[in-house]
This record gives structure tokens, C-alpha cells and sequence, in this order.
């Protein structure tokens, strides 16, 4: 049984452990060396580098968003195919994708540069924190192709049914990071350059591991120069699938910069820092939930091209169960040790722990139902609702917690700053669950329908 036909007829359950696993362990990884940067920065090069460090989380969002433009949408793209068993058709994706990645990297690399200054500034860098956020930021400028060619192709391999490979490069990446980075920092003294020279030089490698497993592995869809040319009706399917995951990073940015603003103006530079260690806790918290979505992407998607229905539900089922779990076991841990973890990425400035701690224990007070959502809001991605999708991702990001970081903190000082995550999360998470609802109740319909046709047909 290949990989693909494995997606149609093996049990959901082991299906979504064969394949969230590996993203879990690998998203957790590259997490885990985010994390460690922070606390190299942190301890290495002190509280102010933090703060320039998290002020350039935007334009890292950027990075990441054309990056999950082409490969997330081509990924669900590839799924569908497949399970339509369209395998030209899904290797084309894969040609359009590697072309579309390098087109966005080289557009972003140009722009960053020449307008880096001005970026800086208006994501809230101050005189203080500037010379840091600069150093940090141009040299990632310089290598978005090296990043984005492996954050944009790792999702492909999951799709074709080699979610082991995706995990392999993520570790690769993780490892070199976490290696080099302290080298860099302490032993090289370069200080947040350091920092960001070894995440550039992890993923050239990661994208080199990628390139080879597409033209030279074992790989069921191949890298063909003939596919590399840009197809207008691939392009607008990838983008039409890839434009929530895109809009929810872009959106992330513009929440970032606005955070950033409203903390500088009620905690200074310091609480900047802090929420840039509050949000890679979250991150770390949520990254499982990120691989259990990935791990069932291919799955919902290649069942729902195939129209297996109940196949379809129930690996959403699955997932969803699994990521509230997560999630609810993060928020266990966040509540009960608030200090002790502000604490591991400094220990001598007790302003920035003090922030910190509260920061974190309200920020993330709605960590379960982010689980539970972030899980549904993907289920759409996987079956190409890309407009819904990109609807209840942003809904979360921009239409309720953009205002209420605009009011709440006018009010509240910096609480207010924190008291606005949970209440976005509890809003974006009641009306995912009523799209979900409404999505269910008309596959059950069609379910029903196709049933009846397929029994006709044998009467007949």
C-alpha cells in the first residue's frame, strides 16, 4: 500500500499519530530554538537586546507568511489532488511552488533593505533598542530565500505521505540552530548577529535537505524543471487555499506592531521584551496543536477529495480532542509557574519578571479554546474553504482583538494590553464553533445524498 492510498483505507486514529507526531516533534523543536535564542539573547547580550529582537517579530511574520502562502495552500492543493488521483496535476503545484517562493523571497529581501529604517521605527523600535532590532533584522533580510524555500516545501512532503522526512528536516534545522547559536553569541561575541546567522545558516541546509529529497530522494512527487513555470490556474488554486494562513500572519504582524506600540507606551521597552517571551511560550504551548493540524491536513483533505466523508469527521473529531487536550495541559502549566518560567530567560532584571509574569498568567488565560480553534480553522484550509478559513483566522487576530487593543488598554494601562488575548480567543472561538456546526449539518446532508445515489445505482 503506498502512502497515498494509506490516507484511504488505514484508521483514522493511527493515521493522525503516524503523521502528527513527527510535526509535533518537529514544530516543537524548531520552537524549543526560538526559545533558546531568546534566552541566549537574554542572558548573553541583556533585557534591551530582547526588546530589539521582538520588535523585528514582524517583519519575521512576514517571512513566514509568503512562505505559508505557497507551501500551506500548495500543500492542501497537492492533498486534494492526490486523493482525485491527479498526480501531474499535483506535481505541477509542487514546480509553482519552489518558483513562487524564490519570486516572494528575492521581493521581500529587496523591499526589507532598502526600506529597513523606516520599518523598524514604525514596528516600534526605540533610539534604545534600535542598533539591536537593525543588526537582528538585516541579516535575516539577506536570507529569506534560504529560509522560505524550506518553510515553504516541508509542507509538500507531509502531503505526499512522508510526514518523517518533514520531521527529519525540521530537526535538522533545530540542531544546527541550537548548536551554533551559543558559538556565535558567547564564543564569537557577535552578540544578536550571532543570533541570526545561525538561523540563516540552519535553514540554507534545511532547503538543501528539501531540494535533493524532491529532485534526488525517494519522493512521490518530483521537482521537475517543465513544472517550474508559473501556471496562472495553479497559482490562483494555491493562493485561493494559502490566503488564510497567509492573511493570519500578515495579521499577526500588523497585531504585533500594535501591541508593541501600546506596551512601549504603558511598560516601556521592557514589556516589549516580555511579550516577545510570552508569545514563545504560546508558541511552544501551541506548536503541537500546529503539528496535529498538519498531521491532519493531508488526511482531511485527501478523504474529502475522495469524498469519504465519514473519514473526514472523524479525523476531525480526533483532532480537535487532541488539541484542546494540549492546549489545556499548557495552560496548567502557565498558571501554576508564572515566575519560574519568566525566570529562565533572565534572572537579574525583576522589572521584566514582574511584567512578564503577570503578562503571561493573563494573556493565556483562554489557552484551550485557542486549541480547539486553531484546530477548526484549519479543518476549512484542509478542504479548501480558504475564505472561511481566512475569516475565523482573522477573526481572532484583527476583527475583535485589533479594537479591543485599541480601547481596552486607554482604560486599563498595561492589563489592558494583556486582558485583550483572552477575550479575543473566547469570541473567535464561539463563532468558529458555529461555522463548524453549519459545515457538519451539510456533509451530513451530501453524505446521505451520495449514499442514496450509490444504492440506487446498485438496485438498478
Amino acid at each position: 500500500m503506498d502512502n497515498s492510498k494509506e490516507l484511504e483505507y488505514e484508521s483514522i486514529g493511527k493515521l493522525l499519530i503516524k503523521f502528527s507526531i513527527p510535526s509535533i516533534v518537529g514544530m516543537v523543536v524548531n520552537s524549543l530554538y526560538v526559545i533558546i535564542d531568546r534566552i541566549f539573547v537574554g542572558r548573553g547580550v541583556g533585557s534591551l537586546a530582547l526588546s530589539g529582537v521582538a520588535v523585528t517579530f514582524p517583519i519575521t511574520n512576514i517571512f513566514m507568511a509568503f512562505g505559508m502562502l505557497t507551501g500551506i495552500g500548495g500543500a492542501a492543493a497537492v492533498s486534494i489532488k492526490l486523493g482525485q488521483k491527479k498526480k501531474e496535476d499535483a506535481e505541477k503545484i509542487v514546480g509553482n511552488v519552489f518558483t513562487l517562493n524564490i519570486i516572494f523571497s528575492l521581493l521581500i529581501t529587496i523591499i526589507g533593505i532598502i526600506f529597513l529604517n523606516p520599518i523598524l521605527k514604525a514596528f516600534g523600535a526605540s533610539p534604545e533598542i534600535m542598533p539591536y532590532a537593525k543588526q537582528f533584522s538585516f541579516i535575516l533580510l539577506l536570507g529569506v530565500i534560504l529560509q522560505n524555500l524550506g518553510f515553504g516545501m516541508n509542507p509538500l512532503m507531509r502531503s505526499e505521505g512522508e510526514p518523517k522526512m518533514a520531521m527529519i528536516t525540521m530537526l535538522i534545522g533545530s540542531v544546527l540552530n541550537f548548536t551554533i547559536n551559543p558559538i556565535l553569541i558567547f564564543g564569537f561575541k557577535l552578540g544578536v548577529r550571532g543570533s541570526a546567522l545561525a538561523t540563516i545558516f540552519s535553514q540554507a541546509v534545511c532547503s538543501l535537505w528539501i531540494f535533493l529529497f524532491f529532485t534526488r530522494g525517494r519522493s512521490l512527487l518530483k521537482l521537475k524543471k517543465e513544472n517550474m513555470k508559473l501556471d496562472r490556474k495553479v497559482i490562483e488554486e494555491i493562493i485561493a487555499i494559502g490566503m488564510s494562513p497567509f492573511a493570519m500572519q500578515l495579521a499577526g504582524s500588523l497585531i504585533t506592531v500594535t501591541f508593541n506600540k501600546s506596551l512601549s507606551q504603558y511598560g516601556g521597552d521592557l514589556a516589549i521584551g516580555a511579550f516577545s517571551l510570552i508569545n514563545s511560550i504560546a508558541m511552544l504551548i501551541l506548536m503541537p496543536v500546529f503539528g496535529i493540524n498538519q498531521g491532519a491536513q493531508p488526511i482531511i483533505g485527501y478523504n474529502y477529495g475522495a469524498k469519504n466523508i465519514d473519514r473526514v469527521k472523524k479525523a476531525l473529531k480526533y483532532a480537535v480532542a487532541a488539541g484542546t487536550v494540549i492546549a489545556t495541559l499548557g495552560f496548567a502549566i502557565v498558571h501554576l509557574f508564572p515566575v519560574q518560567i519568566i525566570k529562565i530567560f533572565n534572572t537579574s532584571d525583576a522589572r521584566l519578571i514582574d511584567i512578564g509574569a503577570r503578562g503571561i498568567f493573563i494573556f493565556l488565560m483562554m489557552l484551550p479554546f485557542i486549541g480547539c480553534q486553531c484546530v477548526c480553522a484549519n479543518y476549512f484550509q484542509a478542504i479548501g474553504k480558504a475564505k472561511i478559513s481566512m475569516f475565523l483566522s482573522l477573526s481572532r487576530q484583527v476583527i475583535v482583538l485589533l479594537p479591543l487593543l485599541l480601547i481596552l488598554p486607554s482604560y486599563f494601562k498595561l492589563d489592558g494590553v494583556w486582558i485583550s488575548g483572552p477575550i479575543a480567543d473566547f469570541i473567535a472561538w464561539a463563532l468558529t464553533m458555529v461555522f463548524v456546526m453549519h459545515n457538519i449539518k451539510m456533509l451530513n446532508s451530501n453524505d446521505k445524498e451520495l449514499k442514496e445515489s450509490k444504492l440506487d445505482e446498485v438496485v438498478s
